[in-house]
């Protein structure tokens, strides 16, 4: 299926709006406009590429179109993958630090970040999903604590959480980066198919 000339995405968070945007136009000229749209979507419960097919699924009639959501999840290994999907509320209720106390009683700090986009071209047709994770460890906050749980993750192989990094390093290596890579190769396929 060709690839829309305009392509919705449902967010109201502008850091994600430009983080995403700026992933998308690292590789080569995208064939779509993105376009942000605030949609007031039900946070659902599940397993992480169940819950992003069917926000996507609503998305899409609400805006009768082409769109793509993201969902984000921190999983801890020692606690089989959660808090997962529901990462902003334990970081609303704990903070970093309560974060890091979830796992006093476990040896294994590893965690990984992992988004998921779902992306679909319309209300009617079936999403498809782009898993993208990054491996790494929770640390006691270190930098800028403006972007959510940033400061408390450290990517394997660095030794600076994402909150230290600069933007264009965490852009290359982020489980952002990694889920938008595929659904822009997915999305320039399908507009080669087309042209």
């Amino acid at each position: 299926m060709a690839t829309p000339k305009k392509i919705y995405f449902a967010t109201g968070n502008k850091k994600k709006l430009e983080e995403v945007t700026a992933i998308l136009q690292s590789g080569a000229p995208l064939p779509f406009v993105m376009e942000a749209v605030k949609l007031d979507l039900p946070e659902l419960q599940g397993e992480p590429e169940e819950i992003s097919k069917e926000k996507c699924r609503i998305a899409a009639k609400l805006v009768g179109g082409a769109v793509m959501v993201e969902d984000t999840s921190l999983c801890f290994n020692a606690l089989k993958g959660l808090p997962g999907p529901y990462i902003k509320w334990f970081l609303e209720k704990l903070g970093h630090d309560g974060l890091n106390k979830m796992l006093a009683g476990f040896d294994d700090k590893t965690a990984y970040a992992q988004c998921i986009f779902a992306y679909t071209t319309g209300p009617e047709v079936e999403p498809i999903v782009f898993v993208g994770r990054t491996p790494g460890r929770i640390v006691a906050a270190r930098g800028p604590p403006d972007f959510g749980w940033d400061p408390i993750f450290e990517p394997e192989g660095f030794e600076t959480t994402y909150a230290e990094m600069d933007k264009e390093t965490k852009n290359k290596i982020s489980h952002r980066y990694r889920s938008l890579d595929l659904l822009r190769s997915h999305l320039q396929h399908h507009s080669e198919k087309s042209s």
